[in-house]
């Protein structure tokens, strides 16, 4: 097995969550069967035993305070559109149920009597109480208090995007992110008591020559203080501070480092454990509310993907780097959770480089196969937008090194962790803002040695598949094949398909529906420029993606073909991706076969292998029922 595939296979596992009031119960995902699932770990036992098992797996899943219960979302095929469902953590946990295969007891709907929906926050209560948010075509962003025995109460109704953000520690609060001002990019904060009551506001929208944004981080977790931890960005950046909804009272914090900070209460209450990321990497401090002392904890160089502060007083923490593998460690200094099986092989190290762009310096990652330049070269560009790449372990960059190509990463205008300006810059002109800089740091990998002019690929996924398709049609002379995963394709009809959250989004980024700027959807539709596309395309689809929905994909791709223009389309039976790890593999394997097609054939680290078919223009359909595991 080469490296690239063992990368994908070998067991991985998220950051354990673990319930308020049991804090020996916690809950993770692995992909130890081939899917990724939901598993239940007794840490004081040791016990582990697998919660979901569903042929499209299953992400989505939290623990109620008291530990007595797994809560988890079961939509259809990766649709995401579903119901949440619920598991005895344990079969003592309900003793009349008794003990089911799957080991804690049978599933059971969790919030009877609500209708299929998009998930819009989640937050559970001591007393068996839940506040669900959901998200339809049909009713925009509702909220619902679910007490036992009770019908669901319906406490919020609005068009525009909201969500459940937590639960009061006492259950008598509930806080609301919502974008009823009409800017999907900036929540603003209302609170309300369980029957829906108004109690405080906060809202960054107003008031100023720029809407700031606001983000729930969590309600304090101890008896008798209701007061937030709140997510700003008065100050260009996200930051933390503290918030008395009953009071009215704001606290800054004095957290100066450099980049964004995000925050969480350690468990009693007296400080916070910060999580700061700058210039792709991230690490963890500790703030002390009382004294504002602020203490760098122990973490190795890389990317901390979630920590949590434990009763014990050690934190808990997913690290991993470009080169490294990742791991659940503890600033205990041991390994809290070590998937049994295959390990991960390594991989290279990135190197950092910044670019003069036409918006400012623009920060790239280049992961570089052995050897001397120039290199195939693979710009691989995230998804989001508004998320970044970072110095973290990832096996589809990898792949591409151990084939002989090196790889780009682009933090593009609109990405996070460079501050408000810099994510806030993609308004109106999307996604020709991203290609400018993306174009910027493509120069600077030709002119430095690094990247072969003749074999440059652009690529990515979702977000990142949409600036493929979009450059290859707008810089035609640049790129000399493309792969685009789930990708945006006509906007138009993407705008009219996807889910609501994601009609909200792209009103705020672009100014309006498709009726209302027609103008700016038509420039940034990838369709617009389909007919200057030069390059062999490669694009792969899931059927029930509601993101970047099927439809749209099939227009772009029927103008591909009336002209004959080379190209690949691969469907398979998932929604935004697949969870599960031979599709993933599969999915890789197509891309690379294709560039190593249409670029000239590259060493093979899996030694030689039969011929292929090589025609230039195929729809390759998964066909139902065929293995995936």
């Amino acid at each position: 097995m080469p490296d690239w595939e063992k990368r994908f296979r070998a067991p991985r596992v998220s950051l354990p969550d673990w319930a308020e009031d049991a804090p020996d119960r916690a809950l993770f995902v692995s992909n130890a069967t081939g899917t990724y699932e939901l598993y239940a770990w007794d840490r004081a036992t040791g016990a582990q035993r697998q919660v979901t098992d569903r042929p499209n797996g299953t992400t989505d899943g939290v623990l109620t305070p008291n530990g007595r219960w797994i809560w988890w979302f079961s939509d259809t095929d990766g649709d995401e559109f579903g119901v949440w469902m619920r598991q005895p953590f344990a079969p003592d946990a309900v003793p009349s149920q008794g003990t089911a295969a799957q080991g804690g007891g049978p599933d059971e709907p969790a919030a009877p009597g609500l209708a299929p929906s998009y998930p819009a926050g989640l937050a559970l209560g001591r007393d068996g109480t839940a506040v669900v948010g959901r998200s339809t075509d049909e009713d925009g962003s509702t909220v619902h208090v679910v007490r036992p025995g009770a019908a669901p109460q319906e406490i919020y109704r609005h068009r525009e995007s909201a969500g459940v953000g937590d639960l009061s520690y006492d259950g008598t609060l509930i806080a609301i992110e919502h974008t009823e001002h009409g800017d999907a990019m900036h929540s603003a904060i209302r609170i309300v008591r369980l029957d829906g009551t108004p109690v405080a506001e906060l809202d960054d929208t107003k008031g100023g020559t720029e809407e700031l944004g606001l983000s729930v981080m969590g309600f304090a977790p101890v008896t008798g203080d209701n007061r937030l931890l709140v997510g700003h960005q008065r100050r260009g950046r996200w930051e933390p501070m503290v918030w008395d909804p009953d009071t009215g009272v704001e606290t800054a914090l004095a957290i100066d480092l450099p980049g964004d900070v995000g925050a969480d209460w350690v468990p009693d209450g007296t400080a916070l454990l910060v999580e700061h990321s700058y210039q792709a990497r991230s690490e963890l401090w500790r703030y002390d509310l009382a004294s504002g002392e602020l203490t760098r904890l122990d973490t190795p160089p890389g990317t901390i993907s979630g920590a949590t502060a434990r009763p014990d007083g050690t934190v808990e923490f997913l690290w991993s780097s470009a080169a490294e593998a990742p791991q659940v460690r503890s600033t205990s200094g041991r390994v809290v959770l070590d998937p049994p099986g295959l390990r991960a092989p390594g991989s290279v190290p990135v190197d950092d480089i910044w670019v003069d762009g036409p918006g400012g310096r623009v920060h790239a990652l280049v992961h570089k196969p052995a050897g001397e330049g120039p290199f195939p070269t693979v710009f691989d560009i995230h998804g989001g937008p508004t998320w970044h790449d970072s110095d973290a372990f990832a096996a589809g960059p990898a792949a591409w090194v151990d084939h002989g190509f090196a790889v780009v990463r682009v933090n593009y205008r609109g990405s996070t962790g460079y501050g408000r300006a810099w994510t806030d810059a993609l308004k109106h002109r999307v996604g020709l803002i991203e290609l400018e800089d993306i174009a910027a740091v493509r120069q600077w990998a030709v002119d430095s040695g690094l990247a072969d002019p003749e074999r440059l690929v652009l690529a990515g996924g979702s977000w990142g598949g949409y600036l493929t398709l979009l450059g290859l049609g707008t810089q035609p002379e640049a790129w000399a094949l493309g792969l685009a995963a789930v990708p945006v394709a006509d906007y138009v009809t993407a705008y009219h398909d996807e889910m609501e959250a994601l009609k909200a989004m792209d009103r705020t980024l672009l100014g309006g529906t498709p009726e209302e700027v027609p103008e700016r959807f038509e420039a940034s539709s990838p369709l617009t420029y389909v007919d200057a596309v030069r390059a062999p395309v490669y694009i792969s689809a899931g059927v029930n993606d509601p993101r970047c929905p099927i439809r749209q994909i099939d227009n772009y791709v029927e103008r591909l073909a009336r002209r004959g223009a080379p190209h690949e389309v691969y469907r398979y039976d998932a929604g935004h991706g697949s969870l599960v790890v031979e599709e993933r593999i599969k999915q890789l394997r197509l891309e690379i076969e294709f560039a190593q097609r249409h670029l000239g054939q590259l060493p093979d680290p899996r030694g030689p292998r039969d011929s292929r078919d090589s025609r230039d223009s195929r729809d390759l359909q998964a066909q139902p029922g065929s293995p995936t595991r």
